[in-house]
């Protein structure tokens, strides 16, 4: 894992954003609701805390905080962690798979929001 220079970074996020909105946006409205009260934020990947943590390095997105039933009983404020530079490496730098792939994570993680489990998950394609 190679630092991007700055404006690839900003590149990036970007696509991101709109990968991000164009998700949230074909949602049905009471999810859609739901998914856009949780902060979705981006890094390159995970960093030395959260691989201390056991975090594995080329993890694609990380939810923390409660789930949507815990509300604001949860220690920590709930939100989508997606690590961008993990997902274009794994796509090796294809953006349409890029998109794909992060749309994919962001559901994924989006998914453990709703109190959904790896079963769950995997039962939905979002593996």
């Amino acid at each position: 894992m190679s630092p991007v220079m700055p404006d690839e970074w900003d590149q990036l996020v970007a696509l991101a954003r709109r990968e991000v909105a164009a998700t949230l946006k074909s949602l049905p409205a009471p999810l859609r609701e739901k998914a856009r009260a949780l902060p979705v934020t981006f890094e390159p990947w995970p960093n030395d805390a959260l691989v201390e943590e056991g975090i594995e390095p080329d993890t694609l997105g990380l939810f923390v905080g409660g789930d949507y039933a815990e509300g604001e009983h949860s220690v920590i404020p709930s939100q989508i962690i997606l690590f961008l530079e993990n997902i274009m490496d794994m796509v090796e730098g294809d953006e349409e798979e890029f998109r794909a792939e992060l749309r994919t994570t962001l559901l994924h993680e989006l998914g453990h929001y709703l109190g959904l489990d790896e079963d769950g998950l995997f039962d939905r394609g979002l593996e």
